[in-house]
């Protein structure tokens, strides 16, 4: 047959250097695990540290703690509406703060001083997997949302307001995580890689701004997919948005 003439070649496309642990037939991406358990740890260790002896009067970590948590409170409420944004605003809160801790660490710590016999360590949301991850959790977020207040009417929007519009309507579903997981990668990446060749080329004096510049991208696109994933959240539970 002409098929057996036939040879297909497979081009894997990757981005810096990646190293993998094997667990049973599979392979988990090391830095991505690494790099994601140390930001939880410090997410972690600063809010205990700051909220384990709370005070009428608070000192500065508290106050720093209580303004956050009043930020994250605005953008849930703002999104998904005063009567049922209370629910979510420890999901809102855990989206934002892990996403700014990891874009931060990115840009403020120079990982490739630690040595590893294969593969670098980097921000783990300038890793597709990380940041497609955090949007599938957004996606089953925003379906339970709606099932969760609509039961199976909330599938009724699909075909609204004409049954025309049903595989527009399905296409938007599968587009947000996608929108969600490149807009996060690509800035985040394109931020790391503009750093590292100018600092490369002239390493003492071009780098300093860019490097404030990248720590200003990195707040917004933490408040970016906090916000967006507050206003999927409130579309599946109103459909006024």
């Amino acid at each position: 047959m002409i098929f057996n003439n036939i040879s297909i070649v497979f081009i894997k496309f990757e981005v810096g250097q990646h190293f993998y642990w094997s667990l049973f037939s599979f392979q988990v991406h090391g830095q991505v695990l690494i790099n994601s358990w140390i930001v939880i740890f410090v997410i972690v260790a600063f809010s205990f540290l700051t909220t384990k002896s709370l005070k009428l009067i608070p000192d500065d970590g508290q106050s720093f703690i209580e303004f956050v948590t009043e930020f994250v409170r605005d953008i849930a409420k703002t999104q998904i509406g005063e009567k049922n944004y209370i629910s979510w605003v420890p999901y809102i809160g855990t989206m934002f703060l892990f996403i700014f801790v990891s874009n931060w660490s990115g840009a403020l710590i120079p990982w490739k001083v630690f040595e590893l016999p294969s593969g670098e360590l980097g921000a783990p949301t300038n890793d597709i997997n990380t940041t497609a991850g955090l949007a599938i959790l957004t996606s089953i977020s925003y379906f339970y949302a709606g099932i969760s207040k609509k039961g199976l009417n909330y599938f009724g929007k699909y075909v609204q307001p004409t049954p025309i519009l049903l595989p527009i309507n399905i296409l938007e579903d599968f587009t947000k995580p996608l929108s969600l997981s490149f807009r996060l990668f690509g800035n985040i990446l394109a931020d790391e890689l503009v750093v590292a060749v100018l600092v490369s080329l002239v390493p003492l004096v071009i780098p300093i701004p860019l490097i404030f510049l990248g720590l200003f991208t990195s707040g917004i696109q933490a408040l970016i997919f906090a916000t967006l994933s507050g206003s999927y959240i409130g579309e599946a539970m109103e459909g006024h948005h």
